[in-house]
């Protein structure tokens, strides 16, 4: 059973002082592929060096809303010039994790759009997917994306809201970010929703190490529960773990362009 993590942090400082050894397990499992996703200018050296020597990691580059006291306005300029490094590099995979955080009030509103938006124009310009963050924000996150009309779509990270909400993305081409939020007993909305969607738009995830599964409450996350979040998921949705494994990993092989060989780049 092949598996890809689409949205984990195994740069962050939480992994330092067993990286190798999580990543090692995570493949022996099944997890073939992990996107390392940035979030701040100043975090993508790290990010950097985690995946260029490791087989099976990937990177995204973007400025996260919610950092948005710590990004400048030379930020944005700074990710052209990363991603026109990166550009022909067979690591790098997407723009994120960008979006908008309308939960957290101290954020300005108007301020997220405007990052998001700058980076939704970038991605377009380097013809590359996004990850995307969108917690309350739904309905203007499909309006910049509607303006965008990005040449390739990407993935709502974990997906949070209605099956209505959900519709629109699919419309734009989006796979649904779901993880460990799915597994616990309390979500049963998020659990319905997921339900009734169609498996062609759904990609794994973790989010490491936040965003742990029941098993793992108020513990490190990592890409090692993704074959059990899997096979959690699958129970929702009526499938076997096998079927369901094979077809999401074909979805996000589908959006980025990989083959299914295990642990190339």
């Amino acid at each position: 059973m092949l598996l890809i993590d689409s949205h984990c942090h195994l740069d962050f400082p939480a992994f330092d002082h067993d990286r190798e050894a999580v990543i090692a397990r995570s493949q022996a499992l099944g997890v073939e592929k992990m996107i390392v996703i940035g979030v701040t200018r100043q975090h993508w050296p790290r990010l950097c060096n985690t995946v260029e020597n490791t087989a099976g990691l990937y990177a995204a580059f973007g400025l996260h809303p919610y950092f948005l006291a710590e990004h400048q306005d030379k930020d944005i300029q700074a990710l052209v010039e990363q991603l026109s490094r990166y550009q022909d590099h067979p690591k790098l995979c997407a723009v994120g994790e960008i979006g908008l955080d309308f939960f957290l009030k101290e954020l300005d509103p108007q301020q997220q759009i405007r990052l998001f938006e700058q980076q939704l124009t970038i991605a377009a310009e380097f013809n590359l997917p996004v990850i995307i963050h969108s917690r309350r924000a739904n309905a203007q996150v499909t309006v910049s994306l509607k303006q965008a009309k990005l040449p390739r779509a990407g993935i709502i990270h974990a997906f949070s809201g209605s099956y209505e909400e959900a519709l629109e993305y699919i419309k734009l081409g989006f796979l649904l970010g779901f993880g460990g939020a799915a597994t616990w007993s309390r979500a049963t909305r998020l659990q319905a929703v997921l339900k009734r969607l169609p498996i062609d738009s759904i990609a794994l995830e973790t989010d490491s190490p936040d965003m742990p599964p029941q098993w793992l409450a108020g513990q490190r996350n990592s890409p090692e529960q993704l074959p059990q979040i899997c096979q959690q998921l699958a129970q929702i949705c009526g499938m076997s773990s096998s079927a369901f494994a094979a077809q999401t990993t074909k979805n996000v092989q589908r959006l980025f362009g990989w083959n299914s060989s295990a642990l190339t780049g």
